[in-house]
């Protein structure tokens, strides 16, 4: 009878403690709380019962809820308020609910798999796709304007994660890239493009890790795109909500969070053999570690990858030159619920190195160079950055900083300049420090979103030039260029009838600019600088008739700050201004099916973009880079996609772009009897892809996929000296997949014709006035990989 009497009190005590930690849900409650983004509606929710609910994680937060109405408790309120949301919720004490992603914990022995998720496809998705760079929780039909956005699986980033941003490329006709070499290049979307070159310009495509600003004014950092999420691409301009640096748009890398309720782990490895090169390969592994459990969490992201060389030097007796290197790791702490508050505390760091240029010269055997010396190219990338985020009523506020400190050096073979008969080494490095900081308001749910915010950031880049004899190199005149911006922005949007929705935007910015040569002998103590308050608004109109049918009219202005350059003056060096740039674009577009649900859907958009004062950066005659304006242009053309689900297992992809571009008014350096186009902006280009998946085995999951990309023929830049032709080229790839339930085998080939096409007509800045450079298309490349998950 005692043990009986004790186990009787025991159950007594842990009843009571349980009824002490629940507010009262065997008291019914009146609720009427419409149907909207769950954030809403759990602050809503939260308000009529006097309670305190969070929802931490942002894209938990934008799905939609079903609401709640009627006499309940508190606990079948919120039962019902995450209906089909993929949430859970705990309560903490009698006043205080958290609300987060549903823990999915897989069966040991799947009767049926998944389906295997491509970039270009996604299966199973949910119909209500949010597009996070909104920065409003916007649904992907509801956005009002052209996004690109690809999910990834773990299997396709094991795969491609190493090639970084041109793996993106590769599946987006409509954006294009120049081909240096990772770490080196410019991207462009819709033809906005400046120039091929690399200077002090900033960039015409933003990029974002998160919430974070990669870049300003550097080539593309070329991230590793191991442990994404997705990358969602948000056509530009998008001087509204990002800025400077997005002319031709934005991309943002969605990474996956920590999980603060799991431990969690994977790994990828590969090698590549590429012919007439070298063998390759690639490896990536992810540590996800709870600290403190639903609280605290640690997540953890390491690569590494050798490019194969396959350029020779018969000249200096060497093989494979072009060898790249790269290693770096990304590391993210996220505190939940730190007082409501969520915050990520993170760094990146890339290194990136290539032993020799990958050009060639048009005449000599194919892939082979011959050059005096080495051509090596040193990136270092390093980023640290805080985002804190929380419910704010109906809303939410996020607030994030940056710092990002880029150091990049590159050499290049100087034989010949100003008549040297002797070997000639350049050397260019430019080390760039950059301080972003952010701070926003959203709310209004998913009929009238909203978003209002401040941003600044400060921008110093050096850039220091040398010239000479290998081992005793002289400085020539370098430049330091300091921009500093500070900006208001909001954008808000309402419905007119019940099937229009009109959406309105501004930014205000004060835009300062400063450059001072390095060299103090040409009047380095000067610092010429200029302040500009420009205004970049966005309208667009939003028509949805249907849930299948939906089109836009949509208006958005960018714009760059001006600065300093170095630039030729006679047989000597000085310094020049370079005055802001300004773009607007105009497009109309139509979506027809639901992505991810029917199993047709088409996104087709035409565009028309008018540019002034185009900034680009340049090459004398002589070799030396340099930054100019050199006059306004006109871009105009179509856009379009299509997905068609034939069957469970097979689906078709097709995507195509038309670009009519042309540089009128041009400065008198720039001027040709000829009509210009703009710089690698190919007239027209294509993708068509076919995937393939199947169940063969319990447990056992087959895919393949294959597709075809044309590139049409562009031209490498304005004036007489850069008109070259470059491009107009097809090539094929083709991979599959074995998967099992926690490790997949992969095989892919990569350029399956072995293609030798022209894809960039420069390597050299020093000789490419003989119009005689071209860059290769990497020769068949075939990998095999292994991918775990544990």
């Amino acid at each position: 009878m005692t043990v009986l009497r004790a186990r009787w009190a025991a159950m007594a005590t842990v009843g009571t403690g349980l009824v002490l930690a629940m507010p009262a849900i065997a008291q019914a409650e009146r609720f009427d709380v419409s149907p909207g983004r769950l954030g809403d509606v759990a602050a809503t929710l939260g308000a009529q019962a006097g309670i305190t609910i969070t929802v931490t994680d942002p894209i938990t937060a934008a799905r939609r809820s079903p609401g709640v109405r009627g006499a309940r408790s508190v606990s079948a309120a919120l039962t019902e308020a995450i209906k089909g949301t993929g949430a859970d919720f705990v309560f903490y004490d009698r006043k205080t609910v958290r609300i987060m992603a549903r823990k999915i914990i897989p069966p040991k022995k799947p009767k049926r798999p998944n389906p295997i998720r491509t970039p270009i496809e996604p299966a199973e998705v949910p119909s209500d796709i949010i597009v996070t760079a909104s920065k409003q929780g916007t649904l992907l039909d509801d956005f009002p304007g052209s996004v690109k956005l690809m999910e990834f699986d773990a299997g396709w980033l094991a795969r491609n994660a190493g090639n970084g941003s041109a793996a993106i490329a590769e599946l987006l006709p409509t954006m294009g890239s120049t081909n240096l070499g990772p770490g080196r290049d410019k991207l462009f979307i819709r033809g906005i493009a400046d120039s091929s070159f690399s200077g002090q310009t900033q960039a015409t495509v933003g990029q974002y890790l998160g919430e974070v600003r990669l870049n300003y004014s550097a080539p593309d950092p070329d991230l590793n795109l191991y442990d994404m999420e997705r990358v969602e691409i948000l056509v530009g301009p998008q001087g509204t909500l990002y800025g400077a640096s997005a002319l031709g748009g934005i991309m943002r890398f969605v990474p996956n969070a920590p999980a603060t309720d799991r431990i969690a782990a994977t790994a990828s490895a590969g090698l590549s053999s590429t012919r007439s090169g070298s063998v390759g390969g690639d490896g990536a592994a992810m540590l996800n570690i709870p600290i403190a459990a639903d609280r605290i969490a640690l997540r953890i992201v390491a690569f590494g990858a050798r490019e194969a060389g396959y350029i020779d030097d018969p000249s200096r007796n060497l093989r494979d030159i072009n060898t790249t290197r790269s290693f770096g790791q990304r590391v993210t702490l996220r505190i939940a619920d730190l007082s409501g508050w969520t915050v990520d505390i993170g760094g990146v760091e890339q290194n990136i190195t290539s032993r020799d240029g990958q050009y060639t010269i048009r005449g000599d055997p194919p892939l082979t160079r011959a050059t005096a010396i080495a051509q090596p190219f040193r990136d270092h990338y390093h980023l640290g950055y805080v985002t804190a985020r929380r419910p704010l009523g109906r809303g939410e506020i996020v607030t994030t900083a940056s710092v990002v400190e880029h150091d990049f050096t590159t050499v290049f073979d100087a034989t010949g300049y100003l008549g040297a008969t002797s070997p000639l080494k350049f050397e260019e490095t430019n080390a760039i420090r950059a301080y972003a900081y952010e701070t926003r308001v959203s709310g209004g749910g998913q009929r009238s979103p909203w978003v209002a915010g401040v941003a600044g950031i400060h921008n110093v880049s050096r850039l220091s030039r040398s010239i000479g004899v290998p081992d005793a190199l002289e400085q020539i005149a370098g430049v330091r260029n300091r921009q500093m911006e500070f900006a208001l922005f909001g954008q808000a949007s309402k419905p007119i009838t019940r099937t229009l929705t009109a959406t309105a935007g501004v930014r205000v910015t004060l835009a300062r600019s400063a450059g001072s040569l390095l060299d103090k002998s040409k009047n380095g103590s000067k610092e010429p600088s200029s302040t500009a308050l420009p205004a970049l608004p966005s309208f667009a109109v939003d028509w949805q008739p249907s849930r299948s049918f939906s089109s836009f009219v949509h208006f958005q202005k960018g714009f760059r700050a001006g600065g300093l350059a170095v630039a030729p003056s006679g047989d000597a060096l000085d310094s020049r201004k370079f005055v802001a740039d300004d773009l607007s674009m105009t497009e109309l577009g139509v979506r027809w099916g639901r992505r991810g649900e029917d199993r047709l859907s088409i996104r087709a958009a035409i565009f028309f973009a008018d540019w002034n004062h185009i900034q680009a950066d340049l090459v004398d005659t002589s070799g030396l880079p340099y930054t100019a304006n050199v006059g306004d242009g006109r871009v105009y053309g179509l856009d379009a996609e299509i997905t068609w689900r034939l069957s469970p297992a097979l689906t078709l992809t097709g995507a195509a772009f038309v670009n009519n571009s042309k540089l009128y008014a041009a400065e008198a350096d720039f001027g040709t009897s000829e009509e210009q186009t703009l710089p690698n902006v190919p007239r027209n280009g294509t993708r068509a892809a076919a995937t393939w998946q199947k169940t063969i085995a319990e447990g056992v999951n087959l895919s393949a996929d294959v597709s075809v990309r044309y590139i049409g023929q562009s031209r490498l830049g304005v004036g007489p000296v850069l008109n070259i032709p470059q491009g107009r080229y097809a090539v094929g790839d083709l991979g599959g997949r074995l998967g099992f339930d926690r490790f997949g085998v992969s095989l892919d080939i990569d350029n399956i014709g072995d293609v030798r096409a022209n894809s960039f007509a420069f390597g050299n800045p020093f000789s490419v006035a003989e119009r005689n450079q071209m860059t290769p298309l990497r020769p068949r490349t075939i990998r095999l990989g292994f991918d775990v998950r544990f």
